[in-house]
């Protein structure tokens, strides 16, 4: 489906090891800066097929399978999910492939952007720029729940309980909720997703260890990922490069939450936060890839 892509699978060398699938499209030997990009739920890389084949002249760009999702690893246990240890494999993917030397970009939406958000605070040397897709900060989204919030993200509620509730629920009949929640994001429906991806997505939320891993991927954002953004907090542990967030402005981060502001107020004050709506559901790098693809050539300047 990514013409000029090379697969390939990375295990980490930290406990629990996993294997994390990709996609690259260069090597470090090229002189194009690397790119990372970083998909959410309940989804796989495949949301940036109309992204990163117009990214390849400009940049080396890597796309994975974050652990628990898609062809990556599922380890066992909520902790594996924690985001500083999600992070962990991107910095470790990243070394493994070239890129040990000078800094990256990335690009994430969704649950690979509060990856993304982990790895700019746990791993500032490596980030040289971010763009974060239709998300505030975890802590800052659950502490300011609302109706209007909970009501829209009653997934972050359910798939946080306790196995096998959630999973026995998702389980039942995959494809319909597939329809109901991701089509029910926007009014075009489940259209805005090419066939063979949202095949992909049906797929996973299909597959009983892919669902548990999800499921262990909220659990944790609800514990271990709370936890870690307060020991942040208290200690000053900041984004410290040049950030931008898009969100959609028919999504819950429009209507709820000022994302700027939000974003500003974990990173450090040096740093410029940058952010606008675009005309957007949540699923914004499959509803208007040509704006992501704009404003991360506008971004990441080399």
């Amino acid at each position: 489906m990514l013409d000029g892509f090379e697969s390939f699978t990375i295990t980490t060398q930290t406990e629990p090891r996993v294997d994390i699938f990709g996609l690259k499209s260069g090597d470090a030997t090229s002189s194009k800066p690397p790119l990372l990009l970083l998909h959410g739920f309940p989804q796989t890389h495949h949301i940036w097929h109309r992204v990163a084949p117009q990214l390849t002249a400009a940049y080396t760009v890597v796309l994975l399978d974050l652990r628990g999702y898609g062809q990556s690893s599922k380890p066992a246990g909520v902790e594996a999910y924690a985001k500083s240890a999600m992070a962990g494999d991107c910095v470790e993917v990243m070394t493994q492939l070239g890129f040990s030397e000078g800094q990256f970009f990335v690009c994430a939406h969704d649950r690979g952007a509060r990856v993304a958000h982990k790895l700019c605070v746990d791993h500032p040397s490596r980030v040289r720029a971010a763009v974060f897709l239709d998300i505030c900060p975890t802590l800052a989204m659950y502490e300011a729940t609302s109706f209007d919030f909970a009501r829209a993200y009653f997934h972050w509620f359910l798939l946080i309980q306790p196995a096998p509730l959630p999973e026995t629920m998702m389980l039942a009949d995959p494809r319909k909720i597939a329809e109901a929640f991701m089509g029910g994001r926007q009014d075009a429906g489940t259209s805005i997703f090419a066939p063979e991806c949202w095949e992909q997505y049906v797929a996973g939320m299909s597959d009983e260890p892919t669902v548990h891993a999800m499921c262990n991927d909220y659990r944790a954002a609800a514990t271990v990922d709370l936890d870690e953004a307060r020991e942040d907090i208290r200690k000053g542990n900041v984004i410290t490069c040049p950030l931008k967030v898009l969100w959609g402005q028919h999504g819950v981060i429009e209507k709820c939450f000022d994302a700027v502001k939000e974003w500003q107020s974990v990173s450090s004050k040096e740093v410029v936060v940058e952010g606008h709506s675009v005309d957007s559901g949540h699923y914004i790098p499959e509803q208007v890839p040509d704006v992501v693809v704009s404003e991360i050539k506008g971004f990441f300047i080399v």
